[in-house]
């Protein structure tokens, strides 16, 4: 699944060069749902497939259509060149379920140790520090609660896959946005409109609950804690986590005990919410959200009462309820 059509309605050159890389295509086969997918909790039913490649190469035509600068646009391609198969589980993994970026940090290895890529920032003439960190550009990347073309591909995409919304919402919130300067005199992307803004607002704190609902977060840790005990067992090395997910999981299947979990994880379908067993697990996660601006009025909390009361309601929402699934 992609809405790359909205996003620019060409696809330049250097950004199909560049997606056609080995390094890029592997990332067909990361999913964007960091292995919810695979279980079978209502919920992440009937998804389409949506992957980091669909989101990256999203990322890039958004920066593109919003900047024209290719370096941007190069850096914003790029940015999950190195995510792991089922991507942010493995921040789990590390203990990062908060704030979910040490997946982050072999980025500017796997650029630089890719000869294909290495050898189309060459030709335009860019170099490994000006593509490596998309954190240097504000419409590719900025802090929480910012509007970036990272955290807007990602949560138009789950708009759509998820039925919150239609592409044709998609599209009027998009076309609907701006690059303008923040309070903090930094470039943001931001709404045209009052009424646009709140509609996306409203809209996308609906896909922030989906992230750290009770069935994503046990989905995610229960994975994370499936891979490592598998890794201690030598089933796994931590080099097969930076391959594809199907390899991943054909690995996983070669071994009867592995498999085992793996099925168990699959058949994961309803959560325990009353008589949650001992062994239930407390599981925080990282509250995704924006509170988007409107040109030359503000940020939308400031503008509508009911979005700053919906926003406080979910930033105030805890996790010290011990999960189980079944």
């Amino acid at each position: 699944m992609n809405l790359w059509n909205i996003y620019h309605p060409t696809m330049p050159d250097f950004v199909r060069a560049i997606a056609d890389t080995p390094a890029m295509r592997r990332l067909q086969d990361v999913g964007m749902n960091c292995g919810c997918e695979y279980t079978s909790f209502p919920l992440f039913q009937n998804l389409e497939s949506y992957s980091r490649f669909d989101h990256s190469v999203g990322c890039g035509l958004m920066v593109w259509h919003f900047t024209q600068d290719p370096r941007q646009t190069v850096a914003a391609l790029l940015h999950d060149v190195a995510s792991p198969a089922f991507a942010h589980v493995i921040d789990f993994l590390n203990g990062d379920h908060e704030r979910q970026e040490s997946t982050e940090d072999t980025t500017e290895s796997v650029i630089a140790e890719s000869p294909e890529l290495m050898k189309l920032l060459t030709e335009m003439n860019l170099t490994l520090e000006d593509v490596a960190d998309y954190h240097l550009y504000p419409i590719a990347d900025n802090d929480t609660p910012r509007l970036s073309a990272d955290r807007l591909e990602y949560t138009l995409g789950n708009i759509v896959n998820y039925r919150i919304g239609t592409r044709d919402d998609v599209k009027r919130y998009y076309d609907n946005l701006i690059v303008g300067r923040n309070e903090e005199g930094t470039e943001e992307l931001m709404f045209s409109d009052l009424q646009t803004a709140l509609d996306f607002g409203m809209t996308t704190l609906r896909t922030s609950r989906i992230y750290v609902c009770d069935e994503d977060r046990y989905s995610m840790q229960t994975l994370a804690e499936l891979l490592k005990k598998h890794i201690e067992r030598g089933i796994l090395n931590v080099n097969d986590l930076y391959t594809t997910e199907k390899k991943v999981i054909a690995l996983l299947e070669k071994d009867e005990e592995a498999k085992n979990d793996w099925l168990r994880f699959r058949s994961s379908h309803k959560m325990i919410k009353d008589g949650v067993p001992a062994e239930g697990k407390i599981i925080a996660a990282k509250k995704r959200h924006i509170n988007p601006m409107v040109s030359g009025l503000g940020r939308l909390t400031d503008l509508s009462e009911e979005f700053a009361e919906k926003m406080q309601e979910f930033m105030s929402a805890s996790f010290d309820m011990p999960l189980w699934g079944i």
